[in-house]
């Protein structure tokens, strides 16, 4: 029987606020309305949208015209990439440059995109997963379109330079969209302030409800619609609007935004803990990405000679949950294609542990994940033939 339980997979997905809930139950109750509607009842219902997006800009950084509600981070990134390649094709231009180590969603939207013709760059990303901005500048062309490079990964963790690289692409005169999904609501965001074009987030990720995020879009690009059928967002993204997950959502962020001075610092304190502790314990083993230019609450640590779905289930066995990379990709055998980018061989990047921790996580929480995670670690090696050949190489 499980006697604890400590959630520390947060760049999953997060627990809904209880003030965000409760935000979003007359919605789901009393004020059910569609906000389409002209009738008093539904416009009650489209007050609750319009202050949601008030909210949003307020907290970004952006114009509340700027805002355009989705479904979530991935339709967010699909819809910035595909419009802004398409504006591209009209000016004659076809290249497009982003990162070895983004979001499926971005890899596989450029993947689709190269199919049509456009061209593609990925830039490396070293061993501390940041990107250089020297080599966007390098990469750009009199026909690139778009930059796309996220606000801060998804598996490692690491914060890029995102108002440097938005500034260069500015005077370059080319789109800069950014994934910050796993950034909003952890760190400071500024859409005018860091010279982003267009800006994809998810609600979930910052402990709002699932199935709801936005697309930033700088006022004065071009750009098209996604879906067809309505008039709802601008007559950008037909629908009818999910007025309880975008009021949950703008209370969610609220809340993550006028906590963030106290929170980061707290977060991030917990964080080094657990990395210290954890490298400390256990021989072989590495953090991956860099040490400070990380999100607060990110820990990725590989263990050699270990197999990270073996680790997961034996934590799951302690009650602890944790991940090996990308939720997205769960399913999938291969190595992470993130760990890969930074370098590690394919036998370590098999033996990653992502742990990611919030604002509730306990100092107890992290006693027990140090208490727990090395023996389960000595135990895997001992089964492990891989452990035996590395310490006869020795």
């Amino acid at each position: 029987m499980i006697q604890k339980m400590v959630y520390a997979d947060n760049a999953a997905t997060t627990k809904l606020a209880p003030e965000a809930l409760a935000a979003m139950m007359p919605y789901l109750t009393e004020e059910y309305g569609n906000p389409s509607s002209l009738y008093a009842f539904g416009q009650s219902a489209r007050e609750g949208v319009t202050a949601a997006r008030e909210t949003v800009a307020a907290c970004l950084g952006c114009l509340p015209a700027e805002v355009y509600f989705t479904s979530g981070g991935s339709e967010a990134d699909n819809w910035a990439i595909k419009m802004a390649a398409a504006a591209m094709k009209q000016k004659g231009k076809h290249h497009i440059i982003s990162t070895e180590f983004e979001h499926h969603a971005v890899l596989h939207t450029l993947d689709a995109l190269k199919k049509q013709g456009f061209e593609v760059t990925l830039l490396p990303v070293y061993d501390n997963g940041i990107v250089r901005v020297e080599d966007v500048a390098a990469a750009l062309r009199p026909e690139t379109g778009l930059v796309t490079v996220m606000f801060a990964n998804n598996e490692i963790g690491t914060v890029q330079p995102i108002a440097a690289i938005g500034a260069l692409c500015r005077d370059a005169g080319v789109l800069f969209h950014t994934d910050a999904v796993q950034a909003v609501g952890h760190i400071p965001v500024n859409f005018a302030e860091m010279n982003i074009d267009m800006l994809s987030l998810s609600a979930h990720k910052f402990h709002g409800p699932k199935g709801v995020g936005a697309l930033l879009c700088r006022r004065g690009v071009r750009f098209g619609n996604l879906i067809d059928g309505g008039a709802q967002e601008n007559r950008r993204r037909a629908g009818t609007e999910n007025t309880a997950g975008i009021v949950g959502m703008a209370t969610a962020l609220k809340l993550c935004c006028d906590r963030m001075e106290d929170t980061m610092p707290a977060v991030t304190q917990k964080r080094d803990r657990l990395i210290d502790g954890l490298l400390a314990a256990c021989v072989r083993s590495r953090l991956n990405g860099d040490r400070t230019a990380r999100l607060p609450g990110n820990v990725n640590i590989s263990f050699e000679g270990i197999e990270g779905e073996s680790l997961l289930l034996m934590l799951d066995m302690f009650g602890i949950c944790a991940s090996s990379g990308s939720a997205c990709t769960s399913g999938s055998l291969d190595p992470s294609h993130v760990l890969l980018s930074i370098g590690l061989e394919h036998a370590v990047a098999h033996g990653s542990l992502r742990l990611t921790i919030a604002e509730d996580t306990t100092n107890e929480d992290i006693d027990y994940i140090l208490e727990k995670v090395p023996p389960v670690v000595a135990r895997l090696r001992e089964m492990s033939p891989l452990w035996e050949h590395i310490i006869k190489a020795d």
